[in-house]
């Protein structure tokens, strides 16, 4: 069933009564910005995986590389605990010198 043009004024006077004409433009903007969302996010979904990510994610066997940073600096006897990924390299640096 498709509406005429008779049909869409009697809807468009009804969402007038309901909303008043301050809200619809309001109403028209905010579901405009759902359905940008929603292409985003349908796009993310359907879209091609990037296989450059997805070999390194393998190659790394899921780890991160702050991970993989703190797992050496364990390994080799440094805290890591409340420092940040850059102050663990320069510690693991001096410790390899």
């Amino acid at each position: 069933m498709r509406f005429g043009p008779f049909e869409i004024m009697i809807l468009l006077a009804i969402f007038f009564l309901l909303f008043g004409a301050e809200r619809l433009p309001k109403l028209a903007r905010a579901a405009g910005q759902s359905k940008g969302e929603f292409q985003k996010g349908l796009s993310e979904v359907t879209g091609e995986p990037s296989t450059v990510n997805t070999i390194a994610d393998l190659e790394s066997g899921g780890k991160t590389k702050s991970v993989e940073l703190a797992q050496k600096a364990e390994a080799a006897g440094i805290d890591v605990s409340g420092k940040t990924a850059k102050e663990i390299q320069a510690e693991l640096e001096t410790a390899e010198e």
